[in-house]
């Protein structure tokens, strides 16, 4: 599929050209990260790139660091919702019964859940989580990636994510709780 960028002034388009030269090996990295599949990653930067293009005027300075974490910000969400939707397509099967128990957290999950059949009511528990819990959440539980990864990825604090990490996991125990899967 062919898309034409098309800009208003030279200028627009001399900015765009900038990013997309700057930044795109940056944002290849970090949905490569996320997504663990080059040829995806490559998918979903020339989608953040799209978006970059629609969402041109909301950058000032394009070697600002807000530029670097908006431009990070849209390429992880890009990658995510990629992941998603593999998931939906059970293209991606996510075995959160090992992702769990290989992890010493409080939330022990095994212990209360998690056959194989109740894989599918635990994804769709997960998809009702809000974007910022849910997208550290799957990159620790589902990839796997460290605290410090998922920060540099999602362009927010190790403390942050540890934060939202628990909080997605609370979140999750709740929803869990009155869906009846765990106690």
């Amino acid at each position: 599929m062919i898309i034409l960028l098309t800009f208003s002034t030279e200028q627009e388009l001399h900015r765009f050209e900038y990013l997309y030269e700057k930044y795109k090996k940056l944002l290849l990295y970090k949905a490569n990260n996320i997504l663990r599949d080059y040829s995806l990653a490559e998918d979903a930067t020339s989608e953040a790139f799209i978006r970059v293009y629609k969402n041109m005027h909301k950058i000032e300075d394009v070697d600002s660091n807000q530029t670097v974490s908006f431009l990070v910000t849209i390429v992880t969400n890009v990658a995510i919702t990629m992941v998603n939707k593999e998931k939906k397509r059970n293209i991606i099967s996510v075995d959160f019964e090992e992702n769990f128990a290989n992890q010493g957290d409080d939330f022990n999950l095994e212990e209360h859940v998690v056959s194989k059949s109740s894989t599918n009511e635990m994804l769709a528990s997960v998809e009702e989580l809000k974007e910022e819990l849910r997208a550290p959440f799957l990159l620790k539980y589902a990839h796997g990636l460290s605290h410090r990864e998922i920060a540099n990825t999602l362009g927010i604090s190790e403390n942050n994510v540890t934060v939202r990490i628990h909080r997605a996991k609370t979140k999750l125990a709740t929803i869990l709780q009155k869906e009846g899967l765990i106690a």
